[in-house]
């Protein structure tokens, strides 16, 4: 187990190291200067705006080579620096410090709705197939996978925090606010994450467990006469467990940088917001550390998706 695992680390390493040097290529190829942000053009125009702009790209390294750039920004990197934003001036990292512990609450409250949700109703489906209540719950799945979250967020909105009152509908608490202000908050966008990522569990705990349960082992343990709660949950949800590990992995990245749409609805100030203004403000360094984040937080899931694929199946440590 300990030389899978290890195996599995030194590719995900190589797997960072690419990305690193394919995203830093991408960034600084982007057309424009990021130091438009640093000076105001109607401030000072002609020699004195020539001369400031090359003390400023001088200070910050931006006129060595990008090799150069490269490695200096990767061991700076190693050691969690990573450089300071050139609109506020912050070092990066504590700016996504702040910015990660809003969209932490966010992204585990949406993932354990999803979890509890998709693979209850998966494994009901999967259970009363081809009855009213798998039909009924297919469909329901289809609707959620069909309706935009955008869509959904201005619902929800309307419906719970306009007409009704009953959430607010904008920030992550109220001024002086406790503990439950801050859940009233947390309440609306997290139930629409977590529904809308609710339907893919479903439907991939469905066709999981319904490609289990027609298996000759499970047929066996029938005919010895185990109870059908036993067979389904010692051997059928064990066994269909990986394709629903491999959906997490991948769905845990996408919810901290792909909920921009539900932060930007809910002014909610995420990972999602603090990537979209950076890329506004062309904020080469608040970017280089957003997209490190991503990339970090896919090889992890990655890698710890491979560890527990050979806890659920130790065949696949061979």
């Amino acid at each position: 187990m300990l030389r899978f695992i290890l195996g599995r680390l030194l590719v995900s390493i190589a797997v960072f190291l690419g990305i690193s040097v394919l995203l830093f290529a991408l960034v600084r190829s982007a057309p424009g200067d990021p130091l438009d942000m640093y000076f105001d053009p109607m401030s000072f125009q002609g020699p004195d705006r020539e001369a400031a702009l090359a003390a400023a790209r001088e200070q910050l390294g931006l006129d060595k080579p990008l090799p150069v750039q490269y490695f200096t920004w990767l061991g700076e990197a190693m050691r969690g620096n990573l450089g300071r934003s050139l609109v506020s001036g912050r070092p990066v990292s504590s700016v996504m410090t702040e910015r990660l512990q809003n969209s932490s609450s966010l992204m585990l409250a949406a993932l354990l709705i999803s979890l509890l949700l998709g693979i209850a109703a998966g494994l009901l489906a999967a259970l009363k197939r081809n009855t009213a209540v798998d039909y009924v719950l297919s469909a329901a799945s289809l609707v959620a996978l069909s309706i935009p979250v955008f869509f959904l967020s201005l619902v929800g909105m309307y419906v719970f925090g306009v007409k009704l009152g009953w959430l607010p509908t904008a920030g992550m608490n109220e001024p002086g606010g406790g503990a439950l202000s801050g859940l009233r908050h947390l309440v609306l966008p997290a139930v629409i994450l977590g529904f809308s990522g609710a339907a893919a569990y479903m439907r991939w705990g469905r066709a999981s467990v319904l490609d289990v349960l027609d298996r000759d082992y499970m047929v066996t343990a029938r005919s010895k006469g185990l109870s059908t709660s036993r067979v389904v949950w010692r051997h059928g949800v064990h066994n269909a467990l990986i394709p629903l590990i491999t959906v997490v992995s991948m769905q845990i990245p996408t919810l901290f940088s792909g909920a921009v749409i539900v932060e930007q609805i809910f002014a909610w100030p995420g990972m999602g917001r603090f990537a979209v203004d950076s890329i506004t403000a062309r904020d080469y360094p608040a970017i280089m550390g957003f997209v490190m984040f991503v990339a970090v937080l896919v090889v992890l899931c990655n890698l710890v998706a491979d560890v527990l694929y050979a806890i659920v199946d130790p065949r696949i440590r061979l």
